[in-house]
Order: C-alpha cells, then sequence, then structure tokens
C-alpha cells in the first residue's frame, strides 16, 4: 500500500523496512498479523496533589496495573510547540479590535509571547498508550490454532475482513479496559481514529517534513495498491 502523503510519496524502499502494513478502522495493522491500537491519555500533575490525593492516585495505579493481563507500550512524544497560527490570530484580533487600551493590551501580550518564544523553546508533551493484540499470545485460544490463525498468508499483508474483524473486537475489549483503568487514576483518555493513527506515525517517522507539509485528510489521499 502506498499513500500519496502532502506532497510527496513514500518510496517502496522506506515501507520494507516499516512493520506496519496498513493503518484502516482506527487500527494499526502489522505485517505479522499483529493489531495495535493507540490511546491518547491525558496528563496529571502528581507534585502538586495533596499527601492523600497521591495516595489515593497511587493505589489506584496499582489496581490498574493489576487488572491488565497483556503488555502496554508507553510512548511520550515531546516536540517544539508552533504558535505561529495562534501569534496570527492575536494579530488580527488586533487589527480588529476598536477598544484602543484592549488593542495596546493585545500587541503588548503578542510582544510577550514573541520575546518568550525567542529565548527558548516551548516543548509539547503527548502522552500515548499502544494496545496490542497477539493471536498467538490469546488466552481464550489453543497455542496451535492461534499460531495457524497468526500465520494465514492473508495476515501478513493485507488481512481478511473476517479474521480482522475477530481480532478487533478482541483488541476492542482490551481498550475499553484500559481507558476504565485510567479514568479510575483520573486520566482521560481517547482512542486514536484511522486519521489520527496516520498523522501520529507521518510526524513520527517524518519531523522535518511534518513540520512545514501537513498531512491531508485520509479520505482525499490517492491510495495505490
Amino acid at each position: 500500500m502506498a499513500n500519496k502523503l502532502a506532497s510527496g510519496k513514500i518510496s517502496a524502499s522506506t515501507q520494507r523496512y516499516l512493520d506496519i502494513a496498513e493503518i484502516r478502522d482506527n487500527t494499526v495493522i502489522m505485517k505479522d498479523g499483529t493489531l495495535r491500537s493507540v490511546i491518547l491519555v491525558s496528563s496529571i500533575n502528581f507534585s502538586l496533589k495533596s499527601e492523600d490525593e497521591q495516595g489515593a492516585i497511587i493505589a489506584a495505579y496499582v489496581g490498574f496495573l493489576n487488572n491488565i493481563d497483556f503488555p502496554l507500550q508507553v510512548v511520550v512524544q515531546s516536540r517544539e510547540l508552533d504558535i505561529e497560527n495562534y501569534l496570527n490570530a492575536l494579530k488580527q484580533k488586533e487589527k480588529e479590535q476598536t477598544n484602543e487600551l484592549l488593542k495596546i493590551q493585545i500587541a503588548e501580550y503578542i510582544q510577550y509571547i514573541t520575546e518568550l518564544i525567542s529565548i527558548g523553546k516551548i516543548m509539547n508533551k503527548k502522552f500515548y498508550l499502544v494496545v496490542p493484540y497477539n493471536p498467538i499470545t490469546d488466552k481464550q485460544k489453543g497455542f496451535f490454532s492461534s499460531l495457524t490463525d497468526a500465520l494465514k498468508p492473508g495476515s501478513l499483508v493485507k488481512m481478511k475482513r473476517e479474521m480482522f474483524l475477530r481480532r478487533r473486537e478482541k483488541l476492542t475489549r482490551r481498550v475499553e479496559n484500559t481507558i476504565s483503568g485510567l479514568a479510575s487514576i483520573g486520566l482521560n483518555a481517547v482512542e486514536l481514529d484511522t486519521q489520527g493513527l496516520v498523522e501520529l506515525y507521518y510526524n513520527t517517522y517524518n519531523p522535518v517534513v511534518s513540520a512545514n507539509q501537513k498531512l491531508a485528510d485520509i479520505n482525499k489521499l490517492r491510495i495505490s495498491e
């Protein structure tokens, strides 16, 4: 599968080094037939909590881990925050402002923000949980039946629809359990949809290009088989 992303095109040689076969239906399908869902998770400032609140958070976190019987991958991405659009919006409001005092205040605020980012980079952190499903390690199925299911030819490149739906159902349960467990800790979480997944991997594998060329709506991308 070759997607025409932004104005460039991913070459076949690059795709050979990726473990991803395709992304569809809010799911990352790996070349080995396993699945991945990615959950975007909010953060909490633990150090600002009271001692009792910290104890409650730790207890909830321990309970969350004890209720998870599958591996989770924690990914933290730290990127330079792009506030150019924000500054442009402020400048537009400054032009449209009729109140002279508010106009001056907006101009001073723009100057303050500009000086602040000139001193150092403002970083933005995002936290993700990657939830996997591997049919070979599925405890509800026998080892040999799982192994046979995983090694079917269709799973290596393009997974058959019915096989995908079976695995996706099991993955969905894991995602729901994970989000519910995170809520008990006080963390908001949302599963990335197909567009969000494509943007995440596009930005991850193309950090320089993605800063200048934003990914188009995947529904408008030209797909070649």
